[in-house]
């Protein structure tokens, strides 16, 4: 598994992003899928998470609602829908996999990380 996040990029709240996840070596069609953000002086927090077949799904309190999970294995991608964007949603995004088919929400549950992609809101 090798992962690059991109469609990160500076828009004003209320606005949306759609950021994206590829598997190089698309190896990780069986893998449960993370994003997580960091923002600055803050510790990484997860942000959603679904399993392999898209059949669970789980999101943080702060971004249900707003933010979509999709994955399309046939691409090896995941994506990351980000809708009615607010100042609060700044902050560095990583997508991560996991050994498991199935991932949640703790960042010792994924072995493979992206390098990340800055997602700025400004108001």
């Amino acid at each position: 598994v090798q992962l690059q996040a991109s469609g990160g990029g500076l828009v004003q709240a209320g606005g949306s992003l759609r950021l994206s996840c590829a598997d190089s070596r698309r190896t990780s069609s069986n893998n449960g899928m993370g994003w997580f953000r960091q923002a600055p002086g803050k510790e990484r927090e997860f942000v959603a998470a679904l399993s392999w077949n898209s059949g669970n799904k789980y999101y943080a309190d702060s971004v249900k609602g707003r933010f979509t999970i999709s994955r399309d294995n046939a691409k090896s991608a995941v994506y990351l829908q980000m809708n009615s964007l607010q100042p609060e949603d700044t902050a560095v995004y990583y997508c991560a996999a996991a050994l498991r088919a199935v991932a949640g929400r703790l960042p010792g549950e994924y072995r493979y990380w992206g390098q990340g992609t800055q997602v700025t809101v400004s108001s």
